[in-house]
């Protein structure tokens, strides 16, 4: 997948084009690039998606921005898997946010971007204080530049709006497979591994110490996980495990906030990978322990428990594959 920023009239080919957040690539989103795709294919242009870093709602009311579903790579590394030929992403700030609907749709649309067949939902607001909307599109870009415009209803699931906000509530409650649903796959944080107080490794528990640049949508807690990353043979490796999310009250209380995961069966040096933690049940919250003894007393406890997780997924799935038999 091609990755441009800004382009200069005529350096790129036409495309067709989606734009949005895409925080989280959920099924929503990925709906949406089905369609670009299949527009792009009857059209012989490229499928090309407009996202924006950081997120608008960063700029413009940081004290109200919501925690990110994913940060820019993972998003980038999912609208790859999806098929998409070119990630336009805008740098958003308070002069992009300054520019006019009709100059983001003649100078950005059309004479940079060249943008010959265009999909938006159906409440897409853009330009300076939100002006632009689906009628302003049709006057300049369908009407004045014979260029195509389709509008995509929301997806539903279960009777409910797939989205990015409903997505963080039921992080928020610890209702993962709620979220998984609505993502089409499990939640997940990803980071690269970093040097820790190598506590749990003398407590028996060694640990990958996940680095968290961005505010994260889950509570604090123990959570059951699956560990990928690529090997220094480019292979995707998975490991299943057992994490902890929060500030450590037990250790380091007021601490700045950490993931940890044990992972099971492992012990080679992962140090400086970048690792995807993938979330896949809610074990209990984190809390405060009165000793160390206590304390590894409930992490053999919660091993156990994510252990058995993964012990009746096994067995569903044997189940499933005698079915099919």
């Amino acid at each position: 997948m091609q990755i441009t920023r800004r382009t200069i009239p005529g350096e790129q080919a036409p495309v067709a084009l989606t734009i949005g957040n895409f925080d989280g690539v959920h099924l929503g989103h990925q709906a949406m690039i089905a369609r670009l795709k299949r527009a792009a294919h009857r059209l012989g242009v490229g499928a090309c998606v407009m996202t924006f870093e950081p997120h608008p709602r960063e700029v413009l009311t940081p004290d109200r921005a919501p925690a990110r579903l994913t940060g820019l790579r993972e998003k980038l590394a999912q609208l790859a898997r999806l098929g998409v030929d070119r990630a336009q992403i805008c740098r958003f700030d308070r002069a992009f946010a300054n520019i006019t609907a009709k100059s983001f749709i003649t100078h950005i649309l059309l004479q940079e971007m060249d943008v010959r067949w265009l999909l938006i939902g159906e409440d897409f607001r853009f330009g300076a204080r939100r002006s632009g909307n689906i009628d302003l599109l049709r006057q300049y870009f369908v009407e004045a530049e014979k260029r195509e415009l389709e509008i995509m209803a929301p997806v539903m699931l279960d009777d409910q709006r797939v989205s990015s906000t409903a997505i963080r509530h039921a992080l928020a409650d610890g209702n993962l497979a709620w979220a998984a649903e609505l993502l089409g796959r499990p939640f997940s944080i990803s980071g690269r591994v970093v040097g820790g107080l190598k506590l749990g490794k003398k407590l028996g528990f060694p640990t990958a110490n996940i680095h968290l640049k961005d505010r994260y949508p889950l509570p604090n807690g123990i959570f059951v996980v699956e560990a990928n990353w690529k090997n220094d043979s480019d292979v995707i490796q998975r490991v299943r495990g057992v994490a902890s999310l929060g500030v450590r009250p037990t250790i380091l209380e007021s601490a700045h906030p950490v993931l940890e995961a044990h992972l099971f069966d492992f012990d080679e040096d992962i140090y400086g990978k970048h690792l995807q933690i993938e979330f896949l049940h809610w074990l209990r919250d984190e809390q405060k322990f009165p000793d160390m003894t206590t304390l590894v007393a409930q992490i053999e406890q919660d091993v156990i428990d994510a252990k058995a997780y993964f012990s009746q997924v096994d067995a569903a799935a044997h189940s499933m594959v005698c079915l099919d038999c």
